[in-house]
């Protein structure tokens, strides 16, 4: 089991759940953070830091989130690792939330 971050991540990027990851797991991109799965230790520290409920352990993901187990290991592969939080995306609230994000994905 690993913990995968999924759509609501996307335009907020709360960064949050970086600090507190015992072994610096979670990739940046430019709209949306990944969890490498060969990194996560399964310790479950993310998850309730998430301010926007987007860290989901792999056995509880919703149904429609399902294509973000794949998307997180992709991406993770490519991405710089972040360990250091930064300010969430200026209009992240207003991204909160909202289905359907993701065409919105810088890769």
């Amino acid at each position: 089991m690993t913990f995968v971050v999924t759509e609501n991540c996307i335009k907020c990027k709360y960064t949050d759940c970086v600090e507190v990851c015992p072994v610096d797991c979670f990739h940046e991109g430019p709209n949306f953070l990944v969890i490498d799965p060969d990194e996560c230790i399964d310790c479950s520290l993310c998850e309730p830091e998430c301010p926007a409920n987007a860290i989901y352990a792999e056995e509880d993901l919703p149904e429609n989130q399902h294509e973000y187990i794949e998307l997180n290991a992709e991406l993770s592969r490519d991405w710089p690792v972040i360990t250091q939080q930064k300010d969430p995306l200026p209009d992240a609230a207003d991204w909160d939330g909202k289905t359907g994000k993701l065409a919105e994905l810088e890769r």
